[in-house]
């Protein structure tokens, strides 16, 4: 418990800072920050982490980066991660653009849950978003849908003049799926252009919008997730939709229960502040305890984030892990 008396009991591993594709809100243009090879955690030692945090009641895990799909040992990760005495659930973030091949032995290394990006259905609208190609993305989705995944959610960031026309189209494409999909406030985790008053479109229009042709019913449902987001079904629609609204939504981190290892071993309290603690060192020259450090970082999780202070990221998200 933290010192506001929150629950930390999950943890999000990056596994890797690179990524195959360049997603507007998420890698500056030109970034070139890579963690050399030999500062990425290796899968024991992100292993190690995992025990550390059951053995201090961690229940819930998810492994992102970057695109954690591009890591070849990514199904070691994720089975030694999930064989931890404790854990509940264990989940991958990725673009979908590796799943094809992926999502049947990521299932069957315990992989619980999986959240795809997908911010367009347009081929070329896609390409300019991310500089990748939909077709991949298509096929990871049925893929995970195919290997039995029990929750598989789709994300979508909001941006004002590029996608907000997609969002429909989007709730279709999901729902014939039988699958959420999650729209999020563009926030400013890249550097300072990402986010403008221009671009920003915040959840609060989108459920307005929403609510001019089908009704919100807001569910109280915490299988669909262990996040902030707020979760409804559209009445004649059947979508489930939610909503993460971490710059308009004043309660945010209120109920905030995770913390974060990047992945050259920094363990981040909170993505919408600058703080990180070493935890190379510890892994590497036994340098403390893990659990140490973790019950630190714990301590110092802070009230809230600084997204709506004119935050000024120190390093953009594909380094802090999405």
């Amino acid at each position: 418990m933290d010192s506001f008396g929150r629950v930390i009991d999950y943890l999000r591993i990056s596994v890797t800072d690179r990524c195959n594709e360049r997603c507007l809100y998420c890698m500056p243009e030109g970034y070139k920050g890579w963690a050399q090879k030999a500062d990425h955690l290796t899968a024991d030692e992100i292993i190690r982490v995992a025990e550390a945090a059951c053995r201090l009641g961690f229940r819930k895990f998810r492994l992102t980066g970057g695109e954690p799909c591009i890591r070849k040992d990514l199904v070691e990760i994720a089975a030694g991660v999930a064989r931890q005495s404790g854990v509940q659930s264990l989940g991958v973030s990725t673009n979908g653009t590796r799943l094809a091949t992926l999502a049947l032995p990521l299932r069957d290394a315990g992989v619980s849950s999986i959240n795809i990006s997908l911010d367009t259905l347009d081929p070329a609208l896609y390409r300019r978003i991310t500089g990748g190609d939909i077709v991949a993305v298509h096929s990871g989705i049925d893929a995970a849908v195919g290997a039995g995944i029990p929750r598989i959610k789709l994300n979508c960031v909001l941006m004002r003049g590029v996608n907000e026309n997609e969002i429909w189209p989007l709730i279709r494409f999901a729902a014939e799926r039988d699958l959420p999909i999650r729209f999020i406030e563009l926030m400013p985790v890249s550097n300072t252009d990402v986010l403008t008053e221009e671009n920003f479109l915040s959840a609060d229009e989108v459920m307005d919008r929403l609510s001019c042709d089908d009704e919100l019913l807001e569910l109280q449902d915490a299988a669909l997730g262990h996040g902030p987001a707020r979760y409804f079904r559209l009445s004649r629609t059947g979508a489930t939709i939610g909503f993460i609204g971490a710059l308009t939504a004043t309660d945010f981190c209120a109920g905030c229960n995770k913390i974060r290892l990047t992945a050259d071993g920094r363990i981040r309290p909170c993505l919408g502040r600058h703080s990180e603690l070493d935890l190379l060192g510890t892994l590497r020259r036994g340098e403390g305890r893990i659990d140490d450090v973790l019950k630190e970082a714990i301590a110092a999780k802070p009230k809230d984030h600084e997204f709506r202070e004119c935050y000024q990221p120190g390093r953009p998200m594909t380094a802090i892990g999405g």
